[in-house]
């Protein structure tokens, strides 16, 4: 009994600490992987002169304040990234909840060496409600 008990509690803690080591913004990332990956890649440096990059990118800083619009309802129109003009548009993802965008802020913004903050659901669904 004694035994059973030791490996029990063995096996949980083993568990435990797995699950402990996981990638932080885990969520944000299968998000980011499975919505925005194939044209920002998987390593954030965009597509070639088409798509923007969001790896150390001085746009993803600055506008903070609306990537929640953004992601939910795309963009259009020239920006600059990091001193290079884009004009591809960007299309929205009309069908994510305010906590997978929250998620997937969190992700990019602490991925590929940036550390552009944290940012909190309700903060999410306030910017969504003031979107253009």
């Amino acid at each position: 009994m004694k035994s059973t008990l030791t490996t029990l509690l063995v096996s949980t803690l083993f568990l435990l600490a797995i699950s402990c080591q996981q990638e932080p913004y885990q969520q944000g990332k299968n998000l980011y992987t499975k919505h925005c990956e194939s044209c920002h890649m998987a390593d954030g440096t965009g597509l070639g002169g088409n798509i923007p990059p969001l790896a150390q990118a001085d746009y993803l800083e600055q506008q903070q304040d609306q990537l929640a619009c953004i992601i939910r309802h795309g963009m259009e129109g020239a920006i600059e990234v990091n001193g290079k003009t884009y004009t591809e548009a960007m299309p929205g993802v009309e069908a994510l909840s305010e906590f997978q965008i929250a998620n997937i802020i969190n992700y990019i913004n602490h991925a590929w060496g940036n550390d552009y903050g944290f940012v909190k659901v309700e903060d999410i669904r306030a910017e969504l409600e003031n979107c253009n």
